[in-house]
């Protein structure tokens, strides 16, 4: 069956919605932004409120949870109702474009089913991003939900399964995409997927950790490089947050950021291996294209993660550091899709 070209433009579109969701999603999160929206309701929250009264009892609401009873309400200069709203527009808008992916989504695709312009293959990956879209929604409640109960923060899992999530997401969509676009079979080249599998599944892990860093704020901590602290590559506050090297790694600021800074180094390692590895080799031009966007973007990748380090992460750097990381995801799942089909 012949895939109709609306049905490609109809995924990279929802590409580029999960793009600005988890970019809006970051902003979110740097400006403390999640934990202003206290309840979820489907249809009343579409809009923010609407008039004055409205926008005092969301706040009146606000108050009663741990974000502003522990923090929010001793900032210098106190803590008003243009604060909060500056917060909730950030919160509200990272949903409303969950909102929108969800009825970009499922309106065209009874629309295709209708016209069977799907076929069957489609029609089940589609219905898994389908399911997938929905789980996503489910891990944003469940972590919002981690920070109005006693800790005025999400929790640090909950927010790395939320992160990780809308990239697998993502990936998954392009990769959908990228099996309409190229209808056609390559030739594998085994050596060189089997590095780029691995590739993929190192970034995955970053991605994760990097969900850490920013759930525990680690990035704000021994902000030097190429060492850690006090001139050490292993700095030894990492021994002495946590009592065992599972929660070192897991939920110690310094673990945890030791993990994601060491982590970069094997990222870039795997991709210029894949680089050199790939010159052995006749590739297609999609081929050649995919590998040599992915040694410039790790490099970009590598540079803004430094720097953000370096500068405390400042809100630009830290969104940088974040929008990178998906065009990194983006090369890795396209060279893979075109060393493996």
């Amino acid at each position: 069956m012949k895939q109709d070209k609306t049905v490609v433009y109809w995924l990279l579109s929802g590409c580029v919605l999960v793009f600005i969701m988890v970019v809006v999603g970051g902003i979110t999160r740097l400006t403390n932004s999640g934990l202003s929206m206290t309840d979820w309701h489907l249809i009343t929250d579409t809009f923010p409120p609407l008039t004055e009264e409205k926008w005092q009892k969301a706040f009146d609401a606000y108050k009663k949870f741990p974000e502003y009873k522990k923090i929010n309400q001793f900032q210098e200069g106190g803590f008003n109702l243009n604060d909060y709203k500056y917060i909730y527009f950030w919160e509200w808008f990272h949903r409303f474009i969950g909102r929108i992916i969800g009825v970009v989504f499922i309106i065209p695709f009874i629309y295709f089913l209708i016209k069977k312009k799907l076929d069957k293959p489609t029609i089940l990956k589609c219905l898994v991003l389908l399911g997938m879209g929905a789980l996503q929604g489910f891990f944003g409640w469940f972590m919002v939900k981690s920070g109005l109960v006693n800790n005025p923060d999400v929790s640090h899992f909950r927010l790395a399964l939320h992160l990780t999530f809308a990239f697998i997401t993502f990936a998954y969509t392009l990769w959908v995409a990228l099996d309409l676009i190229y209808p056609e079979q390559n030739t594998v080249i085994v050596p060189l997927q089997k590095i780029a599998r691995i590739a993929l599944i190192i970034l995955i892990i970053q991605i994760i950790y990097g969900g850490f860093v920013a759930g525990l704020d680690a990035g704000r901590i021994h902000n030097h490089w190429p060492l850690m602290s006090d001139g050490q590559f292993f700095h030894d506050s990492i021994m002495l947050e946590k009592d065992t090297w599972l929660l070192r790694f897991t939920e110690g600021k310094s673990g945890v950021q030791f993990f994601h800074r060491t982590m970069a180094y094997l990222v870039v390692g795997l991709i210029v291996y894949l680089f050199f590895q790939a010159k052995k080799h006749n590739l297609t031009v999609t081929q050649k294209k995919g590998i040599n966007s992915l040694i410039v973007i790790v490099f970009i990748q590598f540079t803004l993660g430094v720097l953000t380090l370096l500068f405390h992460v400042p809100i630009l750097l830290g969104l940088a550091h974040q929008v990178v990381a998906f065009f990194l995801l983006s090369a890795m799942t396209f060279t893979l899709h075109r060393l493996s089909k």
